[in-house]
């Protein structure tokens, strides 16, 4: 009992503070987002601007110091970053991050060491990597880049368009990749090393010894679906 007092009063002792902006995001502007310990939320939206949140939490207000938030434009995009100083990973020092950004944005790159990273609604591009930790969209189409070293990635309605790309990656964790529509035009290349393979979309298998491998050409044969996990499994489904 007395620990569990012990932790209310430090729940209690952290500080929290927010800063929020709002910068404009002409057609093409790279997103770039770099955090080391929390939560990373893109939510695409119907406006030509984008809203930065970014919630700070530390032991003391006198520590934020260790935490600095930079928001700005800096050429030729727009940068957002809450990294520990001195290259440090307290898990007491965290940043959570929700942008609002057009839905045909161009996200350079999201790259959080320790957390999760949550994508809905986005058209464009997006890089998202992820040391520790789970990724999930829902709703997303375009040039999409995904990766974790250690987690599980979850993507739900997710539609393929002409020119774009689905490349997700895990080395210790699960993919599930669920399509709002079964495609006509596709290459579809799924591996799982250490795992399985399991799809609603027929594929040719090699799985009778080592890495399990799976392929399957539709229509055209692009865009191109690929697939790697190290140790875990990858799921396909489609209506």
């Amino acid at each position: 009992m007395w620990f569990v007092f012990a932790a209310a009063l430090l729940t209690l002792a952290d500080s929290s503070d927010r800063q929020t902006k709002t910068l404009p995001l002409p057609d093409g502007t790279p997103l770039v987002i770099d955090i080391t310990i929390g939560t990373v939320r893109i939510e695409g939206w119907d406006r030509r601007d984008v809203e930065i949140i970014v919630e700070r939490r530390a032991p003391a207000a006198s520590q934020f110091s260790r935490l600095p938030v930079q928001i700005a434009e800096v050429p030729p995009g727009v940068v957002v970053r809450a990294l520990q100083t001195d290259g440090g990973m307290d898990p007491a020092f965290r940043s959570d991050v929700t942008v609002r950004a057009p839905r045909g944005a161009a996200i350079e790159r999201i790259h959080v060491l320790e957390g999760r990273i949550s994508i809905e609604g986005l058209s464009g591009s997006v890089n998202a990597e992820i040391r520790r930790g789970p990724i999930d969209s829902k709703d997303v189409m375009g040039t999409v880049r995904l990766s974790t070293e250690i987690g599980d990635v979850t993507m739900t309605g997710t539609r393929l368009t002409p020119n774009g790309l689905l490349r997700v990656r895990t080395f210790n964790g699960d993919i599930r990749l669920s399509l709002a529509a079964r495609p006509s035009d596709a290459r579809i290349m799924a591996l799982a090393l250490n795992g399985s393979i399991r799809s609603d979309i027929p594929l040719q298998m090699r799985d009778t010894w080592g890495p399990r491998w799976g392929e399957a050409t539709l229509g055209k044969g692009e865009p191109v679906i690929s697939l790697d996990v190290v140790t875990g499994t990858v799921e396909i489904k489609s209506p």
